[in-house]
């Protein structure tokens, strides 16, 4: 796993919060800056959102997704240091899911009719109310109060565990690393003439 990759596999909105890792300086880079860079990113999210939500991505969605990236970040934060979430944040995640939200079209199905979910709009809409609805679902859930942020050091990737454990945001990430510095420090502390020969 590339480190300097975007983080996938968690809760849609948790994957949205972690594409702005922290560096080893500890500047926050992020890895859906450009149209290019989210259409990449969308791509390796596409098994897990709707039709309407994939495709090419324009600079309008971009500042959309950003936008929902932020609010869904503060309201994780707030929840993480046991304080109430932000209004502002709150209400922006409402707006987004408000300006594209899911209809249930009734189309022909042979002899029978079959109900499919879709949102119309603007693409950049329609991305961020499907991101901002994948918060909301996160954030009312049970799921909620078991969010955590990566032990690693200068880590600030966000997580789920499946595991009461889990400590790191990747077991190939930061995991490593933290495990390779135990090591080193057990290793440097112990006296000069305690090494095999």
């Amino acid at each position: 796993m590339d480190e300097r990759g975007p983080l996938t596999g968690e809760p849609l909105a948790l994957d949205l919060v972690n594409t702005r890792p922290a560096g080893p300086d500890g500047r926050r880079t992020d890895l859906i800056a450009t149209p290019e860079l989210l259409a990449a990113w969308l791509s390796l999210e596409a098994d897990r959102l709707p039709a309407e939500a994939r495709g090419p991505a324009t600079a309008a969605d971009l500042a959309a997704l950003h936008a929902v990236r932020a609010d869904t970040g503060a309201v994780v934060d707030a929840l993480l240091e046991g304080v109430a979430p932000p209004r502002a944040a709150l209400a922006g995640l409402n707006a987004a899911q408000r300006a594209a939200p899911p209809v249930r079209e009734l189309h022909r199905d042979g002899t029978g009719v079959r109900a499919v979910t879709c949102r119309s709009g603007p693409a950049g809409a329609v991305l961020a109310a499907v991101f901002a609805e994948a918060a909301a679902d996160l954030l009312t859930g049970p799921g909620a109060a078991g969010i955590k942020r990566c032990e690693a050091q200068g880590c600030v990737m966000l997580f789920l565990p499946a595991h009461p454990r889990r400590r790191w945001c990747s077991p190939s990430r930061c995991g490593n690393r933290a495990r390779v510095a135990r090591y080193y420090r057990r290793h440097r502390a112990a006296p000069a003439g305690s090494e095999p020969s």
